[in-house]
């Protein structure tokens, strides 16, 4: 299986990294013109949706190697609730605590139980249809960026360039482990091993 993780990273990982850089740059250049958007729910908004795609690409990684029903809701539900939850709530605060932003934790699982598990519920139905990875995994990665960035903005004093530049990084980080750990590491880490594994073939 350590074979299929890392073919499935060298698969994604240009994705991943395009994604982050071009989301980051159009959440700058809209930083420039507007800030209506930086609220707590566009943030929630977006954290929804985050939870939908990360179900959704975890799902379609597991299914395509393990056909059990009830493993791939219980890899899709942990895979997005949890490490979406630390994409886009723990590892923004810890950035911002780390160079003194004063975050505020708020945790959306809580507050909005049923959304979050609905839209897990959801993008997991998706994912047993869906054959292509590379795209669920863009759309999930750039939405992250995003729900992580407005976290910042939302529930920390970052500000000025310095903020800005803090920021980059944070997100960066925020968003590129975990978005790499739920879609790709997280779901073959409990995929059985077999002699023969025929993957389905994406669709670019």
């Amino acid at each position: 299986m350590k074979t299929e993780i890392l073919k499935e990273l060298k698969e994604h990982s240009p994705f991943t990294i395009v994604a982050v850089v071009v989301s980051i740059v159009l959440t700058l250049v809209i930083s420039l013109f507007t800030d209506f958007l930086y609220t707590e729910s566009v943030f929630e908004s977006f954290h929804i949706l985050h939870v939908a795609l990360s179900a959704l690409a975890t799902t379609i990684v597991f299914y395509k190697y393990d056909k059990s029903i009830w493993k791939t809701f219980l890899i899709g539900f942990v895979g997005s609730i949890f490490i979406g939850t630390l994409s886009d709530v723990v590892f923004p605060y810890l950035g911002a605590a780390a160079f003194g932003f004063a975050p505020h934790l708020h945790f959306p699982i809580i507050e909005h139980p049923l959304l979050i598990i609905g839209s897990a519920f959801v993008g997991i139905l998706l994912g047993m249809f869906v054959k292509n990875t590379k795209l669920p995994h863009s759309f999930h990665v750039f939405v992250s960026v995003f729900a992580s960035l407005f976290y910042l903005v939302s529930f920390t004093a970052v500000s000025g360039w310095f903020g800005w530049i803090m920021s980059v990084l944070i997100v960066f980080v925020s968003v590129l482990v975990p978005c790499c750990l739920s879609d790709i590491i997280f779901p073959l880490l409990f995929v059985k091993k077999r002699k023969k594994v025929i993957p389905v073939k994406s669709k670019n």
